[in-house]
């Protein structure tokens, strides 16, 4: 009787072992499993910060009043910079900077630059936001040229007013922000348009994917205009999860940051940024 102990492993045994070992597997591998982007192109996780780019010589007016005041709106999509966290701290650029909304978003550091009449001394370089469009009717934005137009509280921070142009140095850099990215739907259900705002990191927005929780899957949305993404999905009724791609290449997801009953007009804040 003990030698039964020895007997081969019957038939119906065997396949259920190698299943248990291809689970086993599975599931060793599931950790190496790449997600993918809408269009299944594989996502590719970024590590690190944002790092600041060299410097580059341009040229800086200003605009609106002392106050900030006719520089809170404009080519970028945002209504109100003040209320959106940017403040008065913001800059319109040229055609060639601008990329067609592209640059919105982004922080440049400034600083005033061989005019010592122009320039204020022993003052500290400047960070501003990009956030409207210096129009190509000005002369000083013609392409292909580079230029800042700050903000009238941005310009004088660094270059006395009686100047009106003073060359410059700027860099682009990490845009430090304050909670996680915020997202705010207008339209109608037919056709959405999502403005996205205190965005960390590169600051600025290459790309855009939508998810439900229920029947709308991963979307790729379009630049309607600056910072404003559109798309002609049905998003009513489900939990949203926005994907956002800076100019950088880093991924940054808002796992259900609307819930299913958001409202239009309504912003959410995700609790991670970049």
């Amino acid at each position: 009787m003990a030698s039964s102990w020895m007997a081969a492993p019957r038939p119906l045994l065997l396949p259920l072992l190698v299943a248990m070992l291809a689970v086993v597997a599975d599931v060793a591998n599931a950790g190496h499993a790449k997600p993918l982007t809408p269009g299944g192109r594989v996502v590719h996780d970024n590590h690190g910060k944002f790092t600041a780019g060299p410097w580059k010589p341009a040229h800086a007016t200003f605009y609106g009043g002392r106050d900030g005041s006719g520089t809170t709106a404009g080519a970028c999509g945002y209504k109100d910079t003040r209320e959106q966290g940017y403040g008065v701290q913001t800059v319109a650029v040229s055609t060639v900077l601008f990329g067609d909304g592209a640059a919105c978003g982004g922080c440049y550091e400034v600083r005033c630059v061989d005019s010592p009449s122009g320039c204020k001394p022993d003052v500290a370089a400047l960070v501003v936001t990009a956030t409207d469009l210096c129009p190509p009717k000005d002369k000083w934005c013609k392409p292909p040229q580079e230029h800042f137009d700050l903000s009238m509280p941005a310009f004088l921070q660094i270059a006395q007013e009686k100047a009106g142009i003073v060359p410059i140095s700027y860099r682009r850099v990490a845009c430090a922000k304050q909670g996680g990215i915020r997202y705010t739907i207008t339209g109608n259900k037919y056709f959405n348009m999502v403005t996205i705002t205190n965005v960390g990191g590169a600051g600025d927005i290459a790309a855009v994917s939508v998810k439900g929780s229920k029947r709308v899957k991963w979307t790729e949305m379009k630049r309607n205009w600056g910072q404003v993404w559109q798309t002609g999905e049905d998003l009513t009724c489900e939990s949203l999860t926005f994907r956002v791609m800076t100019s950088d290449h880093r991924k940054a997801t808002s796992w259900h940051v609307l819930p299913a009953d958001w409202k239009f007009g309504v912003t959410y804040q995700a609790s991670k940024n970049f």
